[in-house]
């Protein structure tokens, strides 16, 4: 209400003086007038409104109007019998000044009160009625326009725009009546976005000149670029109307913070040679820079590889015939003509021509592109569509209004602004150029690009080259483009470089374009962009970690040097025992095999046997059958051999024990009994399997967590049977049992004399097992965490089973072989005594007999077992 109130004041005041004569104008009859707003010259310094005139931007745009006139009034089918006028103003580049000027357009449309006006003589005064504005052609920039729009919405006066691209005129609210045949810079700004993306560009910075246009276009910019996702803004930053070399030196060092966003979309012409940055920017120029030379005039080495917009336009042959044949003569209805004519020749007319840096005088016979250069400024095509918009939209109106009337009738004088507003909406035809000419809803034209880039040619000489187009789609040619010292490849603008294969993005809070990468560690494997997970028990991430791959599944092969040493063991062990087991059975009726026990010895050959073949059994390939089997025999050789030692040992011990109290022999030493005892004590061993077997059923299992190593790639599941380290200990616990009770009873013997005692071997072989076994379970326990667990523990295991039967069959039974092979000379029967004598003198030797470590090296050391006769067993 406020900016209503202080309009209609200043209309009021501005149109008394205005009603004779207005300055700075260019007045054409018509039955219909057309105002005309153009930039004829620059913004003024030092407070004065108008500076230099601008040949190209404002004579050119004014004459093309002048040329669409002269067009329209001289075609017999477009407003037939009506003559369109003009009334064209200047606006010298500045708003305010602009606002001043347009006021002459709405001076018909007020209404003054002049009853109590009188001349001097006393009669009241003669007003010259002004022409009425029916439509305004321009303004060219947005902050002109908008400024303009403001108050001939105020008189319903529609405005057809030939150079305004602000957003912000597409509100239909506040700026219905408002249009223009020029797209808006959200059209050129969703095209400066699908540029950057198909370029792969993700972070860019963004410059605005102050105003209307430079803010709005960076605003469109942003906004569209949120939505399309995939492009975040470094920095954004503004140049000052009036900017001087600080504010760009400024500009240039804020943009150098971020070294990564070479990417510049740019709504202002920016030096950055003075800040020796050339190359490395990389320009998106809107439409203000287009396909211009003048702005980047000895800045063409920081402009090389700068993609510039600009509105599909094309260059009017007609335009340029009347153009250069424009003379001082032909042309006296351009009151500026005479200034473009100095500029444009650089001579001086009159002696008070306002330019001083020439003496040079004009003749009047230079011709314009023949004594000067002359290039069709860009935007003459969207001036001469707005004119001839403005003539078809009157041209509609007339036909609808005046059916039966040839020029312009009553109701077509009297028709309000919304009446000619809705027939420009409605228009469509081919333009200048020969593409169509409409408007949607808001007023604005359809968006329609050429893209340029300004690139080194074959001469070195820069130019603007065309690399696509956009209409409503991008088609950029990609194998056009050339980049800043000759990089092949298109250069990167990015916050980050893409994360490596096997690595997540951790985007940095509140810029999404930015992130750190992470690897996917451990046993995770790369699950999207952002994210790692974790992958299955029994699978480990492929090389890439883009997904998961089975663990390899190994076992203990017959190849691995973990398993030949005990192997070969085992194999020597074997060919011994049944060598040994042989040498017996071949000479089992002998005096000295009688006297080792036949049936015992038989009994612990069995047991050494199987502690040898225990090694067979968990080297081979687990399965079901190979569980049990290793169930049943884990434990079972071992018993079998300490069964039978304790037996041994334990009737030693009673013989001698009972010897020294009577004559009478101990219960249960007759073989028949010993084989009985021997028998109950596997039996609980074979019991507690049985047990076993019924309780957790034999199976394979492949354990994953062995050999989970922290480097996936090394990482195994090991095949083995559903066997626990506390179970193969408590299944060997039996026999640890009996090995240590046998040694109880070998340590108990140890002082019966050597001529009688076979408990002394059995005490070495014992004492040794013990210290195998010892060194067995912290092996065993103590590599429980390593990676090597599968092959240390049952090499251990297995060694120390052979190394065990291997001492047993070494101490017991090799003296005796090598006594039966080598020597059988000692392999006969001695003189018999009963069991009473033997004890006797066993007991009497026991007296009389020295300390052991006092007894001389040369004493006899045949023992009872040498001796039949001297073994209760051998009766």
């Amino acid at each position: 209400l406020f900016l209503v109130l202080w309009l209609m004041r200043t209309v009021v005041d501005f149109a008394l003086p205005q009603e004779t004569y207005a300055p700075h104008s260019i007045r054409i009859e018509g039955h219909l007038t057309l105002g005309g707003l153009f930039p004829v010259h620059a913004r003024g310094a030092d407070g004065t409104p108008c500076g230099d005139i601008k040949k190209e931007n404002g004579i050119h745009r004014l004459e093309a109007m002048m040329y669409a006139l002269d067009q329209i009034n001289q075609d017999d089918q477009l407003l037939p019998n009506i003559t369109l006028g003009a009334r064209v103003l200047d606006t010298c580049s500045r708003d305010t000044y602009a606002l001043e000027q347009s006021l002459t357009f709405v001076q018909a449309l007020i209404t003054k009160d002049t009853s109590d006006v009188r001349c001097t003589n006393g009669e009241p005064p003669v007003f010259v009625k002004p022409e009425k504005v029916v439509g305004v052609i321009g303004a060219s920039a947005s902050s002109v326009s908008i400024m303009v729009a403001n108050i001939l919405r105020l008189f319903q006066i529609p405005q057809i725009s030939y150079a305004s691209t602000a957003p912000e005129l597409s509100d239909d609210r506040r700026y219905d009546f408002f249009s223009r045949v020029v797209p808006p810079d959200s059209f050129q700004a969703q095209a400066m976005v699908d540029i950057i993306r198909a370029l792969g560009w993700s972070y860019v910075s963004t410059i605005a000149s102050e105003g209307s246009y430079g803010e709005k276009g960076v605003e469109a910019f942003t906004q569209l670029s949120k939505e399309a996702g995939g492009i975040c803004i470094a920095q954004s930053l503004k140049i000052p109307h009036n900017p001087k070399l600080e504010d760009y030196d400024k500009a240039i060092q804020q943009l150098l913070e971020t070294q990564h966003s070479r990417a510049v979309v740019i709504f202002h012409i920016l030096a950055t040679s003075r800040a020796n940055q050339v190359g490395h920017f990389l320009w998106i120029g809107s439409d203000s820079w287009g396909a211009k030379s003048s702005p980047i005039h000895q800045l063409e080495d920081v402009a090389v590889g700068a993609v510039t917009i600009l509105p599909k336009r094309s260059s009017i042959k007609g335009f340029d015939e009347y153009f250069t044949a424009l003379t001082l003569e032909n042309n006296r209805r351009n009151v500026w003509f005479a200034e473009f004519w100095e500029e444009n020749f650089d001579c001086r007319l009159l002696s008070s021509s306002k330019r001083e840096d020439t003496s040079r005088k004009c003749t009047g016979q230079e011709r314009i592109g023949i004594d000067s250069k002359y290039e069709q400024e860009g935007k003459v095509q969207f001036v001469i569509d707005a004119v001839y918009a403005m003539a078809h939209a009157l041209h509609n109106m007339q036909r609808d209004l005046c059916p039966d009337h040839p020029g312009v009738c009553l109701e077509m004088e009297s028709a309000e602004g919304k009446t000619l507003l809705k027939y420009i909406r409605n228009t469509s035809f081919n333009g200048s150029a020969g593409t169509s000419v409409m408007f949607n809803k808001n007023g604005d034209a359809p968006g329609r690009y050429d893209l340029f880039q300004f690139q080194m040619t074959n001469s070195s000489t820069p130019g603007y080259k065309v690399v696509g187009q956009w209409v409503e789609t991008l088609q950029l040619q990609l194998e056009e483009l050339q980049w800043p010292d000759g990089e092949p490849e298109v250069p990167i603008s990015v916050c980050s470089l893409p994360c490596k294969t096997g690595e997540r993005k951790k985007r940095v809070k509140g810029m999404p374009c930015c992130w750190h990468c992470e690897l996917c560690d451990g046993y995770q494997y790369q699950y999207d962009e952002t994210s790692c997970r974790l992958c299955a028990y029994n699978m480990r991430p492929n090389p890439n970690r883009t997904a998961c791959q089975p663990i390899p599944i190994i076992k203990l092969e017959w190849h691995s040097p973990w398993a030949i040493i005990p192997v070969f063991l085992a194999m020597l062990g074997i060919i011994a025992t049944i060598f040994v087991m042989a040498t017996f059975i071949r000479y089992n009726d002998t005096p000295i095999v009688r006297a080792s026990g036949r049936e015992l010895s038989y009994v612990l050959l069995t047991g050494i046997f199987l502690c040898y073949i225990i090694t067979f059994l968990m080297i081979a390939k687990p399965d079901v059958g190979v569980c049990a089997f290793r169930r049943i025999f884990l434990g079972l050789g071992m018993c079998i051999s300490y069964a039978a030692l304790l037996t041994k040992t334990n009737r030693i011990y009673r013989i001698f024990e009972q010897g020294k109290q009577t004559v009478t022999a101990p219960r249960f030493i007759s073989p028949t009994s010993q084989i009985a005892i021997t028998s109950s004590l596997i039996c609980v061993q074979l019991l507690g399997v049985l047990v076993w077997f019924a309780v957790d059923p034999p199976n394979t299992i492949i354990d994953y967590d062995e050999q989970k190593t922290i480097n996936p790639m090394l990482a195994r599941g090991v095949l083995k049977c559903d066997i626990t380290d506390l179970q193969i200990i408590c299944s060997l616990g039996y026999s640890i049992l009996l090995m240590v009770t046998c040694t109880i009873y070998a340590i108990k013997t140890r002082d019966v004399p050597e001529d009688f005692n076979e408990a002394k071997p059995i005490g070495f072989t014992m004492y040794t097992t013990c210290i195998v076994w010892l060194a067995f379970i912290p092996i065993f326990f103590g590599t429980a965490q390593s990676a090597e667990k599968l092959y240390i523990q049952t090499t251990t295991l297995t060694i120390s089973m052979n190394l065990s039967a291997s001492v047993a069959l070494g101490m017991l039974y090799m003296p005796k072989v090598y006594i039966i092979i080598f020597h059988p000379e000692l392999n006969v029967q001695k003189r018999k005594r009963s069991f009473k004598a033997v004890v006797t003198a066993a007991t009497m030797s026991s007296r009389l007999s020295q300390k052991p470590n006092e007894r001389p090296n040369g004493e006899a050391k045949t023992e009872l077992c040498e001796n039949p006769a001297a073994d209760p067993m051998s009766k």
